[in-house]
């Protein structure tokens, strides 16, 4: 049996990783099928505009869709182009995991294996009501937080506790402070954490959050909070394990999910075959996943980390001399 995803190359580095993930997952011989579609950069040049129609089309269709990072051109179209995906497909849940990898150099080569759930859709990235006074002083901004979104982006991290057999979530927020818009979330998450009485549930005020994940990061298991503390959070694990090469990201929604890489287009490497294919494989291992198929997204986590331990044609990045496909090519041999 096939599944059709719907694949966006991307920009700068992003065809190269894109060549790299999708040579391991044909190795793998997983059953998917791959549905080409333009985003970015490359989408403005061809079709005259940053997410075509056709592009939206075939992630509505597919439900599935595997992205390589997107550059958004200042000035133009959207803020953010993956903003406006997790708008378009109300794409609420972003799920950023952050796991120790041998050889990776990192602040904690071992330890280190936690989950970031983050509310997508809500809070200080909205966009709504920026102004600028006309004398340039002052700016303001909308922040949003409603019951429904701090429901279902709670009830998706107990879910997710408890399918993926973890022990306990942490509730991260700035109550005391932002009374109305985190001491909501703070409430509604109260309320659904009762209804999982089997997990283990603290709070933690969001700097103290910060401050404990660089001090005894192996305290937690999964994180679930508002938008820009979840993003600001996410990037921090991320570094504790070795940086954004090493971080995946999946942001999923009832009728739709895109899986990507979530570092940048790293337009000075583009080309040159120094990009590492990490990210992108362990998004393709989360898509394996939530596809059905945990036991083959087993299988590609075991060989990235097989070919870390035997640091076989690394990335420049990881200390290695290989290059992005000879990289892809070392763990497609240990699927």
């Amino acid at each position: 049996m096939t599944q059709t995803i719907t694949v966006i190359r991307g920009d700068g580095i992003g065809p190269e990783i894109m060549d790299a993930a999708l040579y391991v997952l044909d190795a793998m011989r997983v059953g998917l099928q791959y549905e080409e579609m333009d985003a970015g950069m490359v989408a403005l040049e061809k079709h005259g505009e940053l997410l075509p129609a056709a592009t939206m089309d075939s992630i509505r269709k597919n439900r599935v869709a595997l992205k390589s990072p997107l550059t958004t051109p200042i000035g133009e179209g959207f803020s953010s182009i993956n903003v406006e995906l997790r708008k378009r497909f109300d794409l609420y849940a972003n799920v950023r995991p952050a796991k120790s990898f041998p050889n990776t150099k990192s602040r904690f080569p071992t330890g280190v294996d936690l989950i970031t759930v983050r509310e997508n859709t809500e809070g200080a990235y909205i966009g709504e009501g920026q102004s600028l006074s006309e004398d340039g002083e002052t700016a303001l901004l909308t922040q949003k937080v409603t019951r429904r979104g701090s429901e279902r982006i709670v009830r998706y991290a107990f879910d997710l506790a408890r399918s993926a057999g973890r022990k306990k979530v942490t509730i991260v927020h700035k109550a005391n402070i932002l009374k109305s818009t985190s001491g909501l979330f703070l409430k509604v998450a109260r309320e659904v954490a009762q209804k999982y009485p089997e997990i283990e549930c603290n709070e933690l005020i969001v700097d103290n959050c910060c401050m404990q994940l660089v001090m005894k990061p192996e305290q937690f298991d999964i994180i679930v909070t508002t938008n820009l503390f979840g993003d600001i959070i996410s990037d921090l694990c991320a570094g504790l394990v070795g940086g954004l090469g090493l971080a995946p990201g999946a942001n999923i929604g009832t009728e739709a999910a895109i899986f990507e890489a979530v570092h940048g287009t790293a337009p000075d490497i583009a080309g040159k075959g120094l990009a590492n294919p990490c990210a992108l494989l362990l998004a393709a291992g989360q898509m394996l996943d939530h596809i059905g198929q945990p036991q083959n997204a087993t299988r590609l986590r075991e060989a990235i980390v097989a070919t870390l331990e035997a640091k076989d044609s690394l990335t420049p990045d990881l200390g290695g001399t290989g290059n992005t496909m000879s990289f892809a090519k070392a763990i497609a041999t240990r699927i």
